[in-house]
């Protein structure tokens, strides 16, 4: 009887170790995370970089006599008309440059009449100066009022404001704004890594909101020497011809730099996840059944492909889903696709 016990104990406690064994090796079937892999693949990538900017004015003038206090006899030009240059703007009346020219003989017949006794030392020398210093005044203000008396355009383009009417007393304020609009220009602010990329003289396309459909050309024509220490960008001026003067100061432009092709890393987008609270970017790299986490430095989109700048080799495999069920050292069954 006892050894019949005996018996039944034992074979008891052998059905429980074989469950327990089955039990683990279900569990270690289970913890097994069912994902789909895809390889990086090394790629070459164009560099075609997108700035925004504003289409602004070639060159730009202000129209201003020299001399303020004079009355405006004829503005010959209006808000939206061409000019070129050279073009006669501005008369401004003539009275005050007559009776300036009057004060200046009057200041020259009395300097004539009084050098003699100055020689003859009826005069102080600081009497004679002070005398020849009103004139040399006066000689000053007739030339710059005679300069002043038509006004001509410096440039060619087209006046966009105008804020005075004949007959108003010129103080400060412009009378006329000009601005060159063929060409024209816009200015892209590119990163630093690009400073030797860009030369003068390079093709640049444009696209504009107002022409939706449509590509237009341009050339770097000065590239600002100087880095923005705060942006760590540098500045490109782009000459943009407007023969057609369809494109105006003022419109928004999305300017295209072409950097050339590099070498890169590719990946699904969808591979690359957002550490929570920070900016750190990483991937599952699966290698032999095991999940590795891989911290990775990303690069440029292409469609839906990403660049990734480090962290991963090509070649190596990279988990595109269950990401969220995926951790570092979890094992893997990679489904065929």
């Amino acid at each position: 009887m006892k050894k019949t016990l005996i018996w039944m104990a034992a074979a008891l406690m052998l059905t429980a170790c074989g469950q327990k064994q089955q039990t683990a090796t279900t569990t270690a079937e289970e913890v097994k995370v069912l994902t789909k892999t895809t390889t990086a693949e090394k790629q070459t990538i164009s560099l075609m970089e997108e700035y925004t900017s504003e289409v602004i004015a070639y060159k730009e003038n202000n129209i201003t006599p020299a001399a303020s206090g004079v009355h405006i006899d004829r503005i010959l030009v209006d808000v939206g008309d061409k000019v070129k240059k050279g073009q006669l703007l501005i008369t401004l009346n003539p009275t005050q440059y007559n009776q300036a020219r009057v004060n200046l003989k009057l200041l020259e017949d009395n300097l004539n009449r009084l050098k003699p006794v100055y020689e003859a030392g009826g005069i102080s020398a600081q009497e004679f100066d002070q005398i020849k210093a009103q004139y040399d005044v006066q000689k000053e203000v007739v030339e710059n009022l005679k300069k002043n008396i038509e006004v001509l355009s410096p440039i060619s383009g087209v006046v966009t404001a105008r804020n005075n009417e004949a007959g108003d007393l010129f103080m400060n304020q412009p009378v006329l704004h000009i601005m060159q609009i063929n060409p024209l220009k816009v200015v892209a602010n590119i990163p630093e890594q690009f400073f030797s990329n860009v030369k003068r003289g390079m093709e640049v396309s444009l696209k504009l909101d107002a022409y939706p459909e449509e590509e237009f050309k341009g050339q770097v024509e000065l590239i600002h020497p100087a880095i923005n220490t705060t942006t760590r960008t540098f500045a490109v001026e782009v000459r943009v011809p407007n023969s057609s003067e369809r494109l105006r100061p003022g419109m928004f432009s999305r300017t295209f730099f072409d950097m050339g092709k590099r070498e890169g890393v590719m990946v699904p987008d969808v591979a690359v996840l957002k550490q929570v609270g920070s900016s750190e970017r990483y991937v599952y790299v699966i290698k032999e059944g095991v999940a590795e986490r891989r911290r990775v430095e990303v690069g440029r989109q292409v469609g839906q492909q990403v660049e990734l700048l480090s962290g991963v080799e090509p070649g190596e495999e990279v988990a595109i889903t269950a990401l969220s069920r995926l951790e570092n050292g979890a094992k893997v069954e990679i489904v065929a696709e």
